[in-house]
């Protein structure tokens, strides 16, 4: 029997006629119409030569036509590679380089450039897809035919690389397969009670794991429906509520709607669930929620490479600042960093993860996974945690100096690179200090060089033509020299302390 994720959400399709996707507008797409305009969107890409194992990459803004790319790259057996909207053009390039997909789907507005990187690449196809749903890629699917038998995969099968950034400043490309998906669509529609009767407010991005796999396939695999907004907005998401009965997000979407006076009991009174996640919640906008709402938000714990791996628990308490308990069919240990045994409860200690979510390794790095992915199953996480004596998991630090900001994950040593690379910067250290709005904020501390007249706005400005948005740093500090050890290793424990307040209060 095929294991193709999309195989198994077809299986799971009780009522084709019922609504899978509202637009904002109201217009509505049934699960019917989706499986025949995945079928079309998959015919194209196999008329097109994708095989299975090919890449299907897509640059492009948030659209139903975009979620249908994904799904129909998962039928013919392909891997789909999502990318971050606001990448630069170097940044790009080197995914395309890395990843050599066969097929590229970028905006419209984007074409030209992406047609160069595409040739230095070897990308054998150039399709453009707007977020209203136009471009080549839609012209292309005209007439296709709507009936489409899914390409047979196993579990193991490779579904999707996401790109997640590394310490080193080269960006890792995590396998993800079939299993790793499905499986945990599963444990979450079962955690979290997911059903039919379910309608989700979807203002998450999708070309990371929270919007695209989280949140798109357990409604998926529920049967339930989705309201698809192309972003987030406080004002819309209001008007919205009333519609859904569930809302997934980032801790900024929770402070941002508290900040609305209109935002009260009333109007989520009918709701079931909150969900965050990407970033950690901090307590004080945990318990204001609930103070407002009378909901407690339930967070959770998951990683690129793992999808979800905890949750507070649906009934029960949802205790504000840890992710919970294990979820259904994954295991967690703590383990001492050098030793690598299993720590005391109660004491802190690597996560370690093993579990159907657990991705098969890193594209092109098996060093790098062989690092990472212990020969008994567990995957080092970099998180450090501890659980208390109820079996809550509290994450209390990243040994790798991760930067979230805004749900986005941000690593020091890509941003420190592109700094020392403008002329006037002797040196750098990025850090994150806590953000009232983003729960952290990208911050560089520099030392120019002598006579160097460098001002914060013109070091951001250089580094927005490098750098995507969320990783510029919010704001830049200048100082005569940065804190060293007897080593001469910069001390970001001194400079997360100094800047503690650089965004003021949170």
């Amino acid at each position: 029997m095929s294991e193709n994720l999309f195989t198994v959400i077809h299986n799971s399709i009780k009522k084709p006629e019922a609504v899978f996707i509202r637009r904002p507008d109201g217009t509505a797409i049934t699960y019917d119409a989706l499986c025949q305009a995945t079928a079309q969107f998959a015919n194209l890409l196999l008329q097109r030569g994708v095989k299975p194992g090919d890449r299907v990459a897509a640059q492009v803004e948030k659209s139903v036509e975009a979620l249908f790319l994904y799904l129909a790259t998962v039928r013919v057996g392909a891997a789909f590679l999502p990318l971050n909207s606001s990448y630069t053009g170097t940044e790009l390039a080197y995914f395309l380089k890395d990843a050599e997909p066969r097929v590229f789907v970028t905006d419209p507005g984007a074409a030209d450039a992406a047609d160069q990187l595409c040739k230095e690449a070897g990308v054998a196809h150039l399709f453009t897809l707007a977020q209203d749903g136009t471009g080549s890629l839609m012209e292309a699917t005209e007439g296709a035919p709507i009936n489409f038998e899914d390409v047979p995969r196993k579990g193991d099968d490779l579904a999707a690389i996401l790109y997640t950034s590394g310490t080193t400043g080269r960006s890792k490309g995590a396998m993800i397969t079939h299993e790793n998906l499905a499986s945990n669509a599963c444990a979450l529609v079962e955690s979290w009670r997911f059903s039919e009767s379910d309608i989700l407010l979807h203002a998450l991005p999708i070309f990371h794991t929270h919007g695209l796999f989280v949140a798109t396939n357990t409604a998926l695999l529920a049967g339930a429906s989705m309201i698809f907004l192309p972003a987030f907005d406080s004002d819309e998401v209001i008007r919205l509520l009333p519609q859904a009965t569930t809302m997934m997000g980032v801790p900024t979407f929770y402070s941002r709607l508290l900040t609305q006076p209109e935002f009260d009991q009333a109007l989520v009174q009918h709701m079931r669930l909150f969900v965050s996640g990407s970033a950690p919640l901090s307590a004080e906008t945990h318990k204001a929620f609930q103070a407002r709402t009378g909901h407690a938000i339930l967070e959770r714990y998951g990683m690129t490479e793992t999808n979800m791996n905890t949750s507070n628990p649906y009934d029960g308490d949802r205790r504000a600042g840890t992710v919970g308990f294990p979820l259904p069919g994954v295991e967690i240990r703590l383990t001492d960093g050098e030793t690598a045994s299993v720590v005391p409860q109660g004491e802190i200690g690597m996560i370690e993860i093993r579990g159907p979510n657990v991705f098969k390794g890193y594209w092109r790095l098996p060093e790098k996974t062989a690092a990472e992915l212990r020969e008994d199953g567990f995957f080092i996480s970099g998180d450090l945690g501890v659980i208390d004596k109820r079996g809550y998991l509290s994450i209390v630090g990243r040994e790798k100096d991760l930067i979230i900001s805004g749900g986005f994950n941000v690593y020091p040593a890509e941003v420190e690179a592109a700094l020392e690379a403008i002329d006037g910067v002797s040196e750098c250290a990025v850090i994150g200090a806590p953000h009232p709005d983003f729960g952290e904020g990208v911050t560089g501390v520099v030392v120019r060089d002598e006579g160097a007249d460098l001002t914060e706005s013109a070091i951001r400005a250089a580094l927005k033509t490098e750098l995507a948005a969320y990783k510029v740093p919010k704001r830049v500090f200048f100082v005569k020299s940065l804190p060293r050890n007897k080593m001469g290793k910069i001390e970001k424990k001194s400079l997360r302390e100094t800047y503690k307040d650089a965004y003021g209060a949170t």
